[in-house]
């Protein structure tokens, strides 16, 4: 969906604010906070990106507050689609190999200059090669698929690092994707991201039962985290997902407040530490 149409849906689902938190590229904010402005609804500048991690598990962590024009950021954001571009490629060449008929210019076609995963499986969806996106990423895609491919290297360290700089905070999508095999080992996980800088746990998540929900809460709580909460719309692709509903649920304004409350925070101790000092003031 077009960045405005995200936030006149929105809107019309009641929402009072939104971040707009696309994989690896922060293309649509400038449109989507215009649109915000537009409707009156709080909007945060955001982004997911996709790091390094072993599979079967999948680290995805959010930016929220950033400055979507930091030099940092877009250096890293052209580092990943770079890397998206080869890995898409890649996962086409390999299921021409096993047979699949689709070729690079039908996925551009399909998806335009930014190709993402889910617009493979629509494509091998529309050609007759998947039922649905689910079973395009159970066959082809996902960590267990026949074309899947990881090219990715950004580290959870620098990812953390590089939304710092740009003034944002940093919360861990939805942890269950990390397949720890037990509380104590994501315990363990979400501590050394901490360590990093992490700032926040999503606890409220479409994928996310009320005991998960409780749970990754105390989990957040004992860590001095704050809690993020989202639906993890991606429009059509997750047709089972309703905007700002996760798994019915609705996320409590206070959970923004306090990640805007981080945000100016970091920013104005930001400016604290670059003001410059008496002595060079007066000499001025």
């Amino acid at each position: 969906m077009p960045p405005a149409e995200v936030v006149r849906l929105a809107a019309a689902s009641g929402l009072s604010a939104l971040a707009l938190t696309d994989h690896d590229t922060v293309a649509g904010v400038a449109e989507g906070s215009r649109e915000a402005d537009a409707l009156g609804i709080d909007f945060l500048a955001g982004i997911e990106l996709s790091c390094t991690f072993p599979r079967p598990g999948a680290m995805h962590l959010l930016g929220y507050g950033i400055d979507p024009t930091h030099p940092k950021l877009l250096e890293l954001i052209e580092e990943q689609l770079a890397g998206r571009q080869l890995r898409n490629r890649i996962i086409v060449e390999r299921l021409n190999r096993i047979g699949l008929d689709l070729s690079w210019q039908e996925v551009l076609d399909e998806a335009g200059a930014s190709v993402g995963r889910p617009h493979l499986a629509a494509l091998l969806v529309r050609k007759g090669h998947a039922v649905s996106s689910r079973q395009a990423f159970e066959l082809y895609l996902g960590g267990g698929g026949a074309a899947y491919v990881d090219t990715n290297q950004l580290t959870a360290e620098r990812a953390i690092r590089v939304v710092r700089e740009a003034g944002g905070v940093t919360s861990l999508a939805h942890p269950l994707s990390l397949r720890r095999q037990t509380p104590q080992q994501l315990e363990a996980l979400v501590s050394e991201l901490a360590q990093q800088g992490l700032d926040a746990v999503e606890t409220i998540h479409s994928g996310h039962d009320p005991d998960t929900v409780a749970r990754l809460t105390r989990l957040a709580d004992r860590l001095e985290l704050l809690t993020t909460g989202g639906s993890d719309f991606h429009g059509a692709s997750k047709p089972g997902i309703k905007l700002g509903k996760p798994a019915g649920r609705e996320v409590p304004r206070g959970i923004y407040e306090a990640v805007v409350a981080r945000v100016a925070s970091r920013r104005d101790s930001g400016r604290r530490g670059r003001r410059p000092s008496t002595l060079s003031t007066s000499t001025a």
